[in-house]
């Protein structure tokens, strides 16, 4: 990674993955800005209060979400002019196939099955930053979406 400090965005309305997502990037020690909401409403209202250059670096959005859940915030950021630039990294306790697929289709740059274990959660957080910054955060081959703890 090769910016002073990177601005995360973590979209999740589950307390608890909030705290060890959290933990997991203090654990790291990056050089990361770390933001959160908890919900699809509150994740695009951030974004549209922040559309004038000061949007995060990359944002890690859970599908299962109320309110707005994150396929629609992925839509509609993919929409939006000023956001179609936005590095999204689903993070979700799903791998459907299909929902993996849409949201390749969609845009999003990996997709990431929240794991269980701390440490795995630690890596697979550590990977996605690493991988995307080495990308400028665009959007890798098909084979190279999913990253597994």
């Amino acid at each position: 990674m090769n910016k002073q400090i990177y601005s995360v965005l973590l979209a999740d309305d589950d307390d608890d993955d909030c705290i060890f997502f959290k933990e997991a990037l203090d654990e790291l020690s990056l050089p990361v800005k770390l933001v959160t909401v908890n919900d699809g409403v509150e994740l695009m209202g951030f974004l549209k209060a922040n559309i004038s250059g000061s949007l995060p670096d990359i944002l890690f959005l859970d599908l299962n979400m109320p309110r707005k859940n994150g396929y629609e915030c992925l839509t509609e950021i993919k929409e939006i002019e000023e956001m179609k630039g936005l590095s999204v990294v689903i993070f979700s306790t799903s791998q459907d196939s299909e929902i993996v697929n849409l949201m390749y289709e969609k845009g999003a740059v990996f997709y990431i099955r929240k794991p269980g274990d701390f440490s795995k959660l630690k890596k697979v957080i550590g990977e996605a930053l690493a991988k995307a910054s080495e990308n400028n955060f665009k959007q890798p081959a098909r084979e190279q979406f999913i990253l597994q703890p």
